[in-house]
């Protein structure tokens, strides 16, 4: 299903959908699979100090993985949506087409490179940037 994007070229519509469809199960699959070894994993009462620090680091790193993988699934989530809404492809910045080469390797892409190295500079310096603009 190629179809002319708004100011886009041709697209692999479907292809896209498909790779981002397969991304979020796999990263759905992993946050469960990261769940479950973290409750199997867990000491109902820690025998010291050590297991107790122990049991906070592992919770600290889990829920920092759930965050960016919460993140990523929302990047997807909005990336199918701009499928849906046929403005997948176009970066919203300067409207200008995004490479396939980059949707190829980042199917969820929002932006354009040029204008995410432009966003990425801004949050570097303290700019404050919208929440879609960080991603």
């Amino acid at each position: 299903m190629n179809t002319n994007n708004k100011n886009g070229p041709k697209l692999k519509l479907s292809t896209y959908r498909q790779l981002l469809e397969r991304k979020a199960e796999e990263v759905r699959g992993s946050m469960s699979a990261q769940k479950a070894a973290q409750v199997v994993a867990r000491l109902d009462v820690p025998s010291d100090e050590g297991d107790l620090s122990q049991q906070h680091h592992e919770e600290w790193i889990f829920l920092n993985r759930n965050t960016l993988d919460m993140k990523l699934l929302r990047e997807i989530s909005d990336a199918l949506r701009r499928l849906e809404n046929r403005t997948y492809g176009v970066c919203p910045e300067c409207e200008a087409p995004i490479s396939t080469k980059r949707l190829d390797a980042v199917p969820w892409a929002r932006y354009c490179v040029t204008c995410q190295e432009r966003i990425s500079d801004r949050l570097a310096h303290g700019e404050e940037v919208d929440e879609y603009q960080e991603a």
